[in-house]
């Protein structure tokens, strides 16, 4: 699978094409325009996916964002910091079914310093041989403000501990105006960025991430695409754009006075299809199974998405709003080869580690 990004003829559509694609543009003939850019960036007629396990090391979040249904406050009963022995099973399970990453991540707990994340991620490492992708923007930032550091410091400390890459998370939409209404205690757009651009910086990949479907609008939508084109042609490091649905089960948002319907099929498709024509410089797209099921997932494949995700041994912070979509690897293949592609296991920087066929390995159900 390539990784990188071929040059066409045609040229970068503006912030005002991109507008009018998302608002007026034909459905079936967006994802054609969609379709026909996958088909020149992957031309080998393959889709990927990876298979790791999303873990959280805690529920405990300051930030209460309104749009989440998976934050504790300190003192709830509910509220937890995994111990290293339930993280220890939980990475050995995800390596005895062929995993080969784990992706990381938790709430901004207020008695959580530089100094866990360190003994964390070396700890990790010291057991496994296995990658982390790890650490939203957010929980980097709170980190580093903690400890009284630069970005780029605490980056390459927790670099040097283990950590090997950084997910999109806590991008939701990177528009001020809307994060002011989501997530006002959140770090700002022009932050996530900052992020982004420093671990770039020092080599580590990372992902982008969008959830839409709350309080934004059309032109939110593009502006944070543009965020994203313009930092990628500066540093080139994202591997892959994924865009996801809000999802309003039991969150503050969704109980709101704004709370509008969910996102249905046909705006998830759009949205994807425009991630696609607009991110010319990003060369991965993800289908998001995990809130739209699989069949809508193989639709997405024909829509601008190359890229299936990852099995999700465990998922928690969708699954809080109610959303629990359950697959297995067989599962993602038989989605995948139904679509019309051969699937394709890979790694986080998208080298394939292998060719699957169903049965290949024992089916793998979602853990609870």
């Amino acid at each position: 699978m390539k990784t990188g990004i071929n040059k066409t003829a045609s040229p970068r559509i503006t912030r005002k094409e991109g507008l009018d694609l998302l608002k007026t543009a034909d459905l079936l003939g967006l994802g054609m325009l969609a379709d026909n850019m996958r088909k020149a960036l992957h031309p080998e007629g393959v889709v990927s996916f990876i298979i790791d396990r999303n873990i959280n090391y805690t529920n405990v979040c300051i930030n209460k964002c309104k749009f989440c249904a998976f934050y504790r406050n300190e003192e709830d009963p509910e509220a937890y910091i995994l111990s290293k022995r339930k993280l220890f099973n939980k990475i050995k399970e995800t390596i005895a079914v062929g995993g080969t990453q784990i992706l990381i991540q938790g709430g901004l707990h207020p008695r959580l310093d530089l100094s866990y994340y360190v003994d964390l991620l070396k700890s990790i490492k010291k057991k496994f041989d296995i990658h982390i992708h790890g650490f939203s923007p957010p929980e980097i930032m709170y980190i580093a403000d903690k400890a009284g550091l630069p970005i780029n410091k605490t980056l390459g400390i927790l670099k040097d501990a283990g950590l090997d890459s950084v997910p999109g998370g806590g991008a939701e939409i990177l528009s001020d105006r809307v994060r002011e209404k989501v997530s006002p205690k959140k770090i700002r757009s022009r932050q996530w960025l900052k992020v982004m651009e420093e671990a770039h910086k020092i080599g580590m990949k990372t992902t982008a991430t969008m959830m839409f479907g709350s309080v934004e609008g059309p032109e939110d939508i593009i502006e944070h695409l543009d965020a994203i084109r313009k930092l990628q042609d500066k540093t080139g490091g994202f591997t892959a754009f994924i865009p996801w649905s809000f999802q309003p089960g039991n969150t503050e948002l969704g109980r709101g006075t704004a709370r509008r319907a969910p996102t249905t099929a046909v705006e998830y498709l759009r949205v994807v299809a425009l991630s696609r024509i607009y991110l010319d410089n990003v060369p991965n797209v993800q289908a998001s199974w995990v809130t739209q099921g699989l069949k809508m997932a193989q639709v997405a494949l024909r829509f601008g998405a190359n890229d299936f995700g990852s099995t999700m041994l465990e998922e928690n912070v969708v699954a809080a709003a109610g959303v629990k979509f359950r697959t297995t690897v067989d599962g993602i293949v038989e989605a995948i080869k139904g679509a019309g592609f051969r699937p394709v296991q890979r790694d986080m920087y998208y080298n394939i580690i292998k060719f699957r066929e169903v049965g290949a390995r024992r089916a793998v159900p979602l853990l609870p």
